[in-house]
């Protein structure tokens, strides 16, 4: 492995595969050179764990009893969660032929590798494709923008928040924050039927839109977590917070009647914090967006119908 590679921490390897001794063969090479290595050995238990916890590599064997290589490449590579630049490299016993290797590319696989391996040369090629996954990996921390909504990461967002602060604090000016998460609507709330992931996902995605769209370019709007978004307004009091949380909230009601049932189920949760004058009340930015986020925390953990919260001062 490359030492730019060996000095960061050990790249994590999926590897998706219901064969014992073909796991184990790749395990054998992998594991002493430096990979951790994690195992799943269904399509469907491979899919959750590549997309809960992604990896830097992802080994997929194409005789899964219970699914095919294929769909699960294009699933994690129509994913937001799920980095392009992982790697995915299809296994097989058999050498593939070129309609097999084709497909396997164009369904967003790197490599289709066939059995017995050369370990040498396959050390070698992941060495590369990590060496570049992980530059890229950097890249990214360094950037200011979370690619998948084209907001702010949390990085940009306390950066943007502090140069606001500033503003505020020189010229007197009030400042809030907003954090906003998807939620179960109060009408579903009564039902059994689980909330899946892909349901939430399309309702992140949702108020991604909706804050882009209904932002001012005065404020900095950003993502603090998988599902978690946050809005940071100058010359906003606690009152305009308010407002302009509702306002937040009508537009995702009016763009759920537009959308599948399961995804109009969702609703949403809302915490914020807000000073009147940033130079009577100093604070940080980075506190605004922790009271925010903690009044979020409360309005979920009540489960008494609010939807809204305030941060409350001691």
């Amino acid at each position: 492995m490359p030492d730019r590679v060996r000095q960061t921490r050990p790249p994590v390897v999926l590897i998706v595969d219901d064969q014992e001794w073909s796991t184990r063969s790749l395990e054998s090479v992998l594991a002493p050179n430096g990979y951790a290595v994690m195992r799943a050995y269904t399509a469907k238990k491979g899919l959750e764990r590549a997309l809960a916890q992604p990896p830097d590599l992802l080994f997929v064997s194409n005789s899964l009893p219970n699914g095919d290589s294929l769909s699960i490449c294009r699933a994690l590579r129509k994913s937001p969660n799920f980095a392009a630049s992982i790697p995915i490299l299809v296994t097989s016993p058999e050498r593939p032929s070129r309609e097999q290797r084709l497909s396997t590319m164009e369904s967003g696989a790197w490599e289709f590798i066939s059995y017995p391996i050369d370990a040498q040369e396959l050390l070698l090629r992941l060495g590369a494709y990590v060496s570049a996954k992980f530059e890229l990996d950097s890249a990214q921390d360094r950037c200011l923008l979370d690619e998948p909504t084209g907001l702010y990461n949390l990085r940009g967002l306390e950066q943007r928040a502090r140069e606001l602060r500033s503003q505020a604090y020189r010229e007197h000016q009030a400042m809030a924050c907003v954090v906003f998460a998807p939620a179960r609507s109060p009408e579903a709330n009564d039902t059994t039927e689980p909330v899946h992931d892909e349901e939430v996902q399309a309702a992140a995605s949702m108020l991604g839109r909706a804050l882009r769209k209904m932002g001012r370019t005065s404020d900095a709007i950003g993502r603090l977590g998988k599902y978690e978004f946050a809005i940071l307004a100058p010359s906003t009091d606690a009152l305009g917070a308010a407002k302009l949380a509702e306002r937040i909230a009508q537009e995702i009601r009016n763009g759920s009647q537009d959308t599948p049932t399961s995804e109009s189920s969702l609703s949403l949760h809302a915490g914020y914090d807000a000073v009147a004058n940033m130079r009577e009340t100093p604070i940080e930015a980075r506190d605004l967006l922790l009271h925010a986020t903690t009044a979020l925390r409360k309005v979920k953990s009540k489960g008494n119908g609010d939807w809204i919260h305030a941060f409350e001062r001691r």
